[in-house]
């Protein structure tokens, strides 16, 4: 298929790529002309200036920005993708946003006949490179059955989870359970430094059995050994609390550990790691010693 690829961070770029090495005509647009410049030369691909540029004549346009108004800009703004895409095209968007902005883009899309899924996805940079993400859809069956083979370009699951929003909302799901996990972990990290024990014997016994999970296994012994270089920045995992946090004041769910996880997050900030990953909360526990 003819597809667009606007947003090539972390995420994006080997996202792309992927869907290139299926066999996919790809285009790419960036905010950095250079990044997308640089992706062309080396994929072999197409330039777009803009994402209007980008979006013009093709099948599907992806999109991975940053947040809710950086999406806004690219697909609802001037130049925007929506202005020069075809009836009968699909939008598919893996951007971390509220559900709120999917509804309104899918709002937007349906009025020019254009198809749309809200597909964030879970995995990290790390999931992005190998081609093993988790995407979380919303929107109408028949489109996502149409988008869903250039998904798996780059996913090991893809499920429609409900209309436009539902994505979205699961991906909120998804970050607050590993709230929980991280500092969990980092207490348990913690208390075992603190024990005089084994900490990577200890994370690796514990995590054949109940306690173990997709971070224990990939954080625990970076954890232990002060290394927080691995991905998403807590500066994106607060943007997603965030969202999740405002989601659950208009729903009525109550968040008690989310809420303080956040908080947490807040005081590495101010501590210098706004870049650092999520398992930094460790950090917070052993400071000074």
């Amino acid at each position: 298929m003819k597809i667009a690829f606007l947003g090539l961070g972390v995420m994006g770029s080997p996202m792309a790529r992927h869907l290139a090495a299926k066999g996919h005509e790809v285009t790419v647009y960036n905010r950095t002309l250079a990044k997308a410049e640089a992706w062309v030369a080396a994929h072999s691909g197409r330039l777009g200036r803009t994402p209007a540029e980008a979006a013009a004549g093709q099948d599907i346009v992806m999109s991975c920005v940053g947040n809710d108004n950086d999406l806004r800009a690219v697909i609802l703004g001037t130049d925007g993708a929506l202005s020069a895409m075809k009836a009968g095209a699909i939008l598919v968007d893996h951007t971390t946003a509220s559900a709120d902005v999917a509804r309104e883009i899918a709002a937007e899309a349906a009025e020019k006949g254009i198809g749309f899924i809200d597909a964030p996805v879970s995995g990290g940079q790390a999931g992005a490179e190998n081609g093993v993400l988790t995407v979380m859809c919303g929107g109408e069956a028949e489109v996502y059955a149409r988008a869903e083979p250039a998904i798996l370009s780059f996913a090991r699951a893809s499920r429609l989870m409900g209309p436009a929003g539902a994505g979205q909302l699961t991906k909120m799901v998804n970050q607050i359970c590993i709230a929980g996990l991280v500092q969990a972990l980092s207490e348990g990290v913690h208390f075992a430094q603190s024990a005089g024990l084994d900490v990577e014997a200890v994370l690796d016994v514990i995590s054949k059995g109940a306690a173990g999970s997709w971070q224990m296994e990939n954080r625990g012994k970076t954890m232990n050994q002060g290394k927080f270089d691995f991905g998403f920045a807590v500066d994106w995992m607060r943007k997603d609390l965030s969202i999740c946090l405002s989601e659950a004041r208009r729903n009525g769910a109550t968040l008690p550990v989310t809420a303080l996880v956040d908080q947490f997050y807040g005081e590495i900030q101010k501590n210098g790691g706004s870049r650092w990953d999520t398992s930094s909360l460790l950090t917070r526990l052993t400071k000074g010693k």
